[in-house]
C-alpha cells in the first residue's frame, strides 16, 4: 500500500534531487503538525464553548473591569484572568479576546 508520504516523495523526487525532495517533505510534515500550545489553546476556547455560564460569567467580570475604566485586554485585566483561571498569560488574552468576541461584544 502506498502512502501519501510515499507518493508525495515519489512526485518530488521526479522533479527536485532525492536530498532536497526529502527536506521539503520534512518541512511540509512539521507544517502539518498541529503544535501543543494550538491544541491547548483549542481546549481553552471549547471549554467556554461548551460552557456558556462561564463565559458570561468572565464577561461581568470584564465588565467590572470597563466601569474601573481598565481595558478587558489590559496586561492588569490579563494578568488577573490568568491568575484565576490558572493560565498562561497569552492563554489568558486568548480566553479574553474570544469570550469578548463571542459573549460580549459591548465590552472595551
Amino acid at each position: 500500500m502506498v502512502t501519501t508520504r510515499d507518493f508525495l516523495l515519489f512526485r518530488l523526487r521526479q522533479r527536485l534531487s532525492p536530498s532536497l525532495a526529502s527536506l521539503l517533505l520534512g518541512l511540509l510534515s512539521g507544517l502539518v503538525a498541529v503544535p501543543s500550545a494550538v491544541q491547548a489553546q483549542s481546549a481553552l476556547l471549547e471549554s467556554v464553548k461548551q460552557n456558556p455560564a462561564r463565559a458570561k460569567a468572565l464577561c461581568g467580570q470584564l465588565r467590572s473591569f470597563n466601569a474601573q475604566g481598565l481595558a478587558a485586554t489590559s496586561p492588569a485585566a490579563v494578568a488577573q484572568i490568568a491568575r484565576q483561571e490558572n493560565l498562561s498569560p497569552m492563554d489568558a488574552e486568548v480566553l479574553t479576546t474570544y469570550v469578548i468576541g463571542l459573549y460580549c461584544p459591548d465590552v472595551r
